[in-house]
């Protein structure tokens, strides 16, 4: 019937004292009324709607049988918050959920109940008065009711947002009733933040259970090898399964990261097959985190969901838990490369809302635009007509998304913004053509909408991708020459691309990137702004890389062992041949690099540490040869998650 929110009229229903069953399916209402006063209701559906919340169903407190399915903003946590609010629901989407709710309501309520509790005591007991005025009780509330929802933690990270939502309700409850302080008279609306469109409609337990065999660690050898110290390695029992790395010297201990191996999963199998050891892993990316902007949400502050990519599966890990929270497959594509935008979509009445999208692409040449929240490939661009090497959003243009593909073309593309019903319209801006393979791209942080930068199989490139420029198809503005090419005629692969400093702020640090050169055991460390000339004329320039350091590194030959950074920490990450991963703390250089008169570091700076790869018992037997192809931080530096030649996704977590 087309039904908006504001057709259900609470002068008619509240007349309805005996009704039992409605059915409200195939409208487009976005809430409830809160006062419809159906106070026998005990069969709802609102299956095929645009529901954002489902708190207001809590005024039908007799509700036994409910069903919303295909309302594509409402997620796992809305089914935790209506299992809670309404006692007698049997039936959620046709499921029997008596057991999990009696769950929620009372093991889930218990524990975090006593967590609450016990943040209260430890940090804020002693901060009220015995006399206190209405202005103490508000300002101990608001800090109070922050710090809880910061810090209080249970369940997996796809339910965060339910547990925020239910902590907060204790907290208050707890402060109203066991202190006597009755605090919602006058508070803050609470605002509400869209971290829960990032997970899955169906329990993560139910998610994960035919997708991803655990590996698990025997007698982990886990060792940490400090700059210049002899491989020493921890001490650690067959029964332990995990092992903390160990520090090898107290010299130098302060420069250490503790790191634990946290989870190995086999969840990119062609097939689902559990002998899978072949399957590559190539790239994972890390969820950002919504309300990033002015309404930056003061709970979350970095993602702990990352997509990885490898054969005909694109999968969504809670790098914390271990579950694989999303999978999506194409049986006849081999996935290279994965990116996240935010897009801001329009869902009702004209309003918008923030919903991240994951862009997949590999040998097939195809785009595929996943839409996360609603579990829901919404669309294809067919950007090639050879394989896709690797993609990469704007970073302040959310639609703009560049692909580089083996057809030796750079190509950015405006996805568009899909509409309420996911119709778009993607158009190509540029082309960017390359004289061999574009493997890894990445946009200069300080002028994102007018230099791109791609290390291709003979060499490093720049290109102006200024969109004010008439010309659509544009050959590269310069390449750059490093140590060891005595001319443009000696190739030089560069198959690892990253910025180590993210020039968004200016500050004295000077825009540093990164690339894995041909020279075994080397990583060089140039400068962008040192090197680039922007005032000369004319295209196909040469200009000299202009060397601030260089890291030392396997001596592996091995091509296409992606490095990546860390800027906030200012780390640099890089696998070998061996499964180890080598890290790089470059904290100490930058500010020296960044100044006017920055000299490059004389002595090759060694790693900070080594990662070695545990000794892994599957099915009885190691896996084969374990090549680390791309090794990936979260931006706070939380999670390393490590992905292999052997169809094994590693996550460390910094302890």
């Amino acid at each position: 019937l087309q039904l908006k929110t504001g057709d259900l009229d609470p002068r008619l229903f509240s007349r309805l004292r005996h009704l039992q069953k409605l059915d409200l399916s195939d409208n487009l209402l976005d809430k409830f009324p809160s006062s419809l006063t159906l106070p026998d209701l005990r069969v709802l559906n609102c299956n095929n709607n645009k529901l954002e919340d489902v708190t207001a169903l809590k005024q039908f407190p007799l509700l036994e049988e409910l069903t919303y399915e295909n309302n594509v903003y409402l997620t796992l946590n809305d089914d935790y918050k209506v299992m809670f609010l309404l006692q007698n629901l049997r039936l959620l989407n046709g499921k029997d959920i008596t057991k999990l709710a009696n769950h929620v309501r009372c093991v889930n309520s218990r524990k975090l109940t006593s967590k609450v509790t016990a943040h209260w005591k430890k940090f804020f007991s002693d901060q009220l008065p015995e006399k206190y005025t209405a202005e103490q009780v508000k300002s101990i509330k608001k800090k109070f009711l922050k710090s809880v929802q910061t810090n209080v933690v249970y369940g997996p990270s796809s339910l965060s947002e339910f547990t925020r939502w239910r902590v907060k309700m204790i907290a208050e409850e707890f402060l109203a009733h066991s202190l006597g302080l009755e605090l919602n008279s006058d508070t803050e609306p609470e605002e509400k933040t869209d971290e829960n469109e990032e997970e899955s409609t169906e329990s993560p337990r139910e998610a994960a259970e035919d997708v991803a065999q655990v590996v698990h660690v025997y007698d982990p050898l886990v060792t940490v090898t400090p700059s210049k110290r002899k491989r020493n390695h921890s001490k650690s029992s067959p029964g332990n399964k995990r092992s903390k790395t160990q520090a090898n010297t107290e010299e130098e201990a302060a420069e250490d990261v503790s790191a634990e191996p946290l989870h190995f999963l086999q969840c990119h199998s062609k097939g689902n097959s559990r002998e899978d050891f072949k399957t590559q892993l190539w790239s994972c990316v890390f969820e950002p985190v919504l309300d990033s902007g002015a309404r930056k949400d003061p709970i979350v502050s970095s993602s702990r969901t990352v997509a990885t990519c490898g054969g005909e599966s694109v999968c969504l890990i809670d790098c914390e838990t271990g579950t694989v929270l999303k999978k999506y497959k194409v049986a006849t594509e081999e996935f290279f490369s994965v990116a996240w935008t935010t897009l801001t979509m329009v869902i009702s009445d004209s309003r918008k809302k923030a919903h991240n999208i994951l862009a997949a692409a590999g040998r097939r040449g195809i785009v595929k635009l996943i839409h996360v929240a609603a579990d829901f490939c919404y669309g294809e661009i067919k950007a090639h007509k050879k394989p896709i090497a690797t993609v990469c959003f704007s970073p302040t243009q959310e639609t703009h998304l560049f692909t580089a593909s083996y057809d030796k073309r750079i190509a950015l593309w405006d996805i568009g913004i899909p509409d309420c019903d996911y119709n778009f319209k993607a158009s190509q801006l540029l082309v960017l053509e390359t004289a061999s393979i574009p493997l890894r791209i990445a946009l200069v942080p300080t002028c994102p909408e007018q230099y791109l930068l791609a290390g291709c199989e003979d060499g490093c490139f720049a290109w102006n991708i200024k969109l004010d420029k008439g010309q659509k198809s544009r050959p590269f503005e310069a390449i750059f020459q490093f140590p060891g090419q005595e001319s443009m005629t000696t190739s030089h692969r560069v198959d690892g691309l990253a910025f180590l400093n993210d020039d968004v702020v200016a500050s004295p640090f000077l825009s540093s990137h990164i690339s894995k050169s041909s020279k075994p055991g080397c990583i060089y460390l140039w400068s962008w702004s040192k090197s680039f000339d922007a005032k000369g004329k004319g295209c196909q320039r040469t200009m000299s890389a202009v060397i601030l350091a260089e890291l030392e590194w396997s001596t592996t030959d091995m091509s296409y062992l992606t490095l990546s950074t860390c800027p906030a920490k200012e780390y640099v990450f890089c696998g070998d041949e061996k499964g180890s991963v080598w890290m790089y703390n470059l904290s100490n250089y930058t500010t020296a690099w960044g100044s006017p008169k920055g000299k490059r570091s004389e002595r090759r700076i060694s790693p900070t540490q080594i990662l070695k790869w545990p000794e892994l018992r599957v099915n009885g037997e190691q896996p084969p040869e374990i090549l680390v192809n791309n090794v990936v931080a979260d931006p706070a530096f939380t999670y390393l998650v490590v992905l292999t030649s052997v169809n094994i996704t590693a996550i460390w977590k910094k302890s």
